[in-house]
């Protein structure tokens, strides 16, 4: 078999060359669209995080058998014209769970906490030519007693449910695909959610019922000061409208996510007065060593099923 890796780089350090078990193995650090096709030349296995293979791409392809998706996500497939052509598409699902809730915990209690200001006032020397013993020129609050609202209650957001829970967090959530199905957390109406949660996660994907699913409208009925977290998808959040609620709100915004990526230059959430208030992490929630390392183990198991199914 021949078979093409199309962006190491998005894997990190993972030993790649476990995959030469499957035969004449060719790895690409980056590739950009207009090269899939000749990267993808006479290949028969595929592996990708995010390169596309539409229909043009799919048509120009015909040694093509299996695209193994290095990630859960496969909307960079076209998944129904690759099943007309008989390429089998398969994912991993599962191995980032833990990462993503970690992420989620990460980004929250450094803005509750405000970390950033305080770090930086004590690595400039301030707290040195202090008189006193403690700095509270920047107020936190604890999670225990808040309420918690969850956008999207799959795996990843029941998992931080159980995690704010143990806080002392009160979790409400609002289901995405508009059917509440949990008996342990109370669901509320999106508009509800928002205007009584103190913090508000979002882990659900980007979908006809999520796109700017926080308009200006949503984004103004949260609480002043309260904390938006994005670790589903960029587009979920309508960022020009993010900016201005975080500058005139005082939000506290941790995303991890934007609806381009990389980030935009010109992106408004890069010009915003209180930059205190938001921390962007560079997607990524989804990539903890172990996770990457569950990643490459189920890819590995993809093909060695494709190639059993195959024999």
């Amino acid at each position: 078999m021949k078979i093409v890796v199309l962006d190491s780089d998005t894997l990190g350090n993972l030993d790649l060359s476990l995959l030469n078990r499957f035969g004449e193995l060719k790895i690409y650090p980056y590739t950009r669209y207009e090269e899939t096709i000749e990267h993808c030349k006479d290949v028969d296995i595929a592996l990708t995080n995010k390169v596309v293979f539409d229909k043009d791409i799919l048509d120009a392809l015909p040694d093509l058998k299996l695209i193994s998706v290095l990630a859960t996500g496969m909307n960079n497939i076209d998944l129904e014209y690759a099943k007309a052509k008989g390429v089998v598409v398969k994912n991993v699902s599962g191995y980032s769970t833990n990462s993503v809730v970690q992420t989620t915990f990460m980004l929250a209690l450094a803005l509750i906490g405000k970390l950033d200001y305080y770090q930086n006032y004590t690595k400039s020397g301030a707290w040195s030519r202090s008189p006193i013993f403690t700095n509270l020129e920047r107020n936190f609050f604890e999670i225990a007693g808040k309420k918690w609202g969850i956008i999207g209650l799959g795996t990843i957001g029941k998992k931080v449910a159980s995690v704010a829970s143990a806080f002392g967090a009160e979790i409400v959530y609002y289901s995405t695909s508009k059917n509440p199905h949990s008996k342990e957390y109370k669901h509320l109406e999106l508009e509800e959610l928002l205007s009584s949660c103190d913090i508000v996660s979002i882990h659900a994907p980007l979908n006809e019922n999520t796109n700017n699913l926080l308009d200006k409208k949503q984004l103004f009925m949260l609480k002043d000061g309260a904390i938006l977290l994005n670790l589903g998808r960029g587009g979920i959040v309508n960022e020009a409208a993010l900016a201005e609620a975080i500058d005139s709100k005082k939000l506290l915004v941790g995303l991890d996510v934007t609806a381009k990526e990389p980030i935009e230059a010109d992106n408004p959430l890069l010009n915003i007065k209180n930059k205190e208030n938001l921390i962007i992490t560079p997607h990524i929630a989804w990539a903890s060593q172990e996770a990457r390392e569950r990643l490459l183990a189920g890819t590995i198991k993809n093909i060695e099923d494709f190639l059993n199914a195959n024999a």
